[in-house]
């Protein structure tokens, strides 16, 4: 992953914020992270700002970032 994908390191995890033209557009997008997070047993971090969608992802029993994690920021990254 790069800075051009959207994607930094912040604080030991993958972070992105993602831009909707609405909340509903956001929560639609929430929705289907939660269904790729339940079908995968991996679940990032979630806020939601009206519009905004702030994921980050990240392996607690790993303390950081591990190979899943850039997996699923890619997987993600495909639903938006």
């Amino acid at each position: 992953m790069t800075q051009s994908d959207g994607w930094s390191e912040s604080e030991g995890a993958l972070e992105r914020t993602f831009a909707f033209k609405d909340f509903r557009e956001a929560l639609d997008f929430v929705n289907r992270v939660g269904e790729l997070a339940e079908a995968e047993n991996h679940h990032p971090d979630i806020a939601i700002h009206y519009k905004e969608v702030t994921l980050r992802w990240w392996t607690h029993t790993a303390g950081g970032i591990t190979d899943r994690d850039r997996e699923l920021a890619e997987k993600t990254s495909a639903l938006a």
